[in-house]
This record gives structure tokens, sequence and C-alpha cells, in this order.
């Protein structure tokens, strides 16, 4: 069985290169984890340009590989296996990690393993906290995707309860941040605003909470709405517009109904283990609702550490090396990207 495996993460703005090793117990030892991420070239348009991150790509995946072995003391001959980001994503900078993988995979003879983007914010968790009780539940929260998952097995089932019909939550702190001119991604800057706000100052809707909406999907696209209607109103009495309030406000209706959801759907299931990934799993509010909700409920919850909740290589070799241990076939040479490759599709 391989024992080294090497993760390449490229489906958005981070170039991702990973190093774990996959123990005979079935445990994952994270060995390096080195990002070059392009968010500066990115913000002077408020959001991220498929070109530019695919060059962006291109230029820093050679020197991110050679940090990641530096950083672990290994060589590439010490590789057994290659995990790789095949979607979903941005195709431009998926294919570029891609063709990366393929072009290591073949020089150094290794099995190559194409794995979902999605899936590996879960399976990064195993990296802190150890193996995924089964099943387990998963709050996905990221600048695209905000799903509720069902996790029975993170080497090949998992299943979506719950997901996004319009913006996603990341999506929709990039757009409050713009409206309240802050910097560009909007989640970090609109956390720190909202630590000297009131929550409680501004009664912001939250979305799909009504008895006739699915129990489990979410809408942040009329949230993001409201926030803006009600600065351009704050703007038209003249009024100097409460940052820090609004930030408060909208982050605690963001929080409210992601926890809420996930907390009922963890208790309706009978699943006693919530795991928060992505981004936006580093936001304090979220972080410290879902504590909160799930102490209350009786329910485990596992957040990783911020560094290991954004995009990066290490959660792509993580998932590889439990598709390994779990008995998986290695991806074809000929594997494409898949841009919209669904989260229960964990390996190609």
């Amino acid at each position: 069985m391989p024992r080294i495996v090497m993760g390449i993460e490229s489906s958005c703005d981070e170039t991702g290169v990973g190093l774990v090793r996959l123990h005979d117990d079935g445990t994952v030892e994270l060995l390096a984890d080195e990002v070059a991420s392009s968010v500066e070239q990115h913000a002077r348009y408020g959001g991220v340009v498929p070109e530019v991150a695919s060059r962006a790509h291109l230029e820093a995946m050679v020197p991110t590989v050679q940090r990641a072995f530096a950083a672990a003391g290994l060589e590439l001959s010490d590789v057994d296996a290659i995990a790789v980001t095949a979607g979903p994503g941005l195709a431009g900078a998926l294919l570029v990690g891609v063709s990366a993988a393929k072009a290591y995979a073949m020089a150094l003879d290794v099995p190559l393993y194409g794995v979902n983007h999605l899936a590996g914010h879960i399976a990064v968790d195993t990296l802190q906290h150890g193996p995924l009780p089964s099943p387990c539940l998963a709050l996905l929260v990221s600048g695209g995707h905000t799903q509720l998952l069902r996790v029975d097995d993170i080497a090949g089932k998992i299943t979506e309860i719950g997901s996004t019909v319009d913006d996603a939550a990341g999506e929709a702190y990039d757009k409050v941040a713009r409206l309240l001119d802050l910097p560009y991604p909007g989640g970090p800057p609109i956390d720190k605003a909202a630590r000297d706000g009131n929550p409680k100052a501004i009664a912001f809707p939250r979305g799909m909470t009504g008895p006739r909406d699915a129990r489990f999907d979410f809408s942040f696209s009329g949230l993001k709405t409201a926030v803006a209607r009600w600065v351009e109103a704050a703007e038209a009495r003249g009024e100097t517009v409460p940052i820090a309030d609004v930030a408060a406000s909208f982050q605690e209706a963001v929080a409210d109904v992601l926890t809420a959801k996930a907390v009922r759907a963890a208790t309706e299931s009978g699943i006693g283990t919530l795991v928060i990934s992505g981004g936006v799993a580093a936001n304090s509010r979220l972080s410290a609702l879902a504590a909160q909700r799930c102490a209350e409920a009786g329910i485990e919850l596992r957040v990783p550490r911020p560094r290991l909740c954004t995009d990066n290589g290490a959660m792509i070799a993580a998932l590889g090396a439990h598709v390994i241990a779990g008995g998986c076939s290695p991806s074809a040479l000929d594997i494409s990207a898949n841009p919209a490759l669904p989260v229960s599709t964990v390996s190609v």
C-alpha cells in the first residue's frame, strides 16, 4: 500500500501542495502543506478572474511543490501516489493541477487518484482530529458552496441532504463586504468588523426558514439584498452607515441559519458528530454559535484549524490517502477535469 501521498489542489485561486503519510492503522499524518495564493491579483476586480487564476497556478505549481518537499524533508522519489483535485472548480484552474499531477505520476511511475475538492474539505479534518465516525454530518461552507452532507464513508459514500439554492455563504460575505467598502475576500474583514458591533442591532432576514421552505436547503441572496437596501436607506437619510453593527447583524443571520439547520439535521438523523469545513468555517461567530448549539444538543463538533479550512493541498493528499486505504482503483492517466463534479463522486 502506498505510504507517502502527494496532493495537488488548484480548483480556484490557491495553488496547494500537501504531503501526508498513510499509516498501517489507517491514520493519516500531515508532513507538509504549502500554498501559493493569487487572491491579491483578484482583489482589484472584487472576485476571482478565471484566466488570472489559471496563469497564477502555472507560475506557482513547481515552486510550491519544491517548498512542500523541502518542508517535509523528502525527495520526489519518496512519493508512492499522487492525488489531485479533479473537480469541482474553475475549468482552466483545474486543468493546470490535473496536468501537473499527470506529469508527476508518469515521471515517478506512481498511481494517480483524481478526487473531489468538496470531499477533501471533509477529509482534512482527519489530519487534526483523527478518523471520522460513521456516519457523521458535514456542513461545508466556502466561497462557492454551502452544503449539508451525510458522510458514511469519506472514501466513497457522501450524500447531499441540503444545499444553497442561490448565493453560497461565502459569496454573500464578499458581496456585503463590497457594500461596506471592506476588502476582498469579505469573510475576514466582516468577521473583524463584527467584533465591535451589535449582532441584534438590525433584524436581517433568515432565508429559507419558513414552514414551506426546504428543511435543509439554504438561501443567502435575499439576505444580501436586505443588507444592500438597509445601507441604501441609511445613506439616503444622510446617516453614517454603522459598519460594525451591519457586519455583526449580517454575520449573526448567516451563522444562525447555518448552525440551526445543521444541528437539526444531525438531531433528526440521529448523527452524533458534526464537522464544519470550508473557508467560512474559520469564521469566529459561526464556530462559537455551532459550539454552543452542539453542546446543547449533545453533538460532538469538529472544526479544523483555520489553515486547514481554506483550499490547500493537504486536504487533497488526506482524501487521496483515505481513497487508497479504502481500496479504490487509481484513475486513468487520461482523466479530465470536471468543473461540475458532484460531491457524491469522491474519486474518478
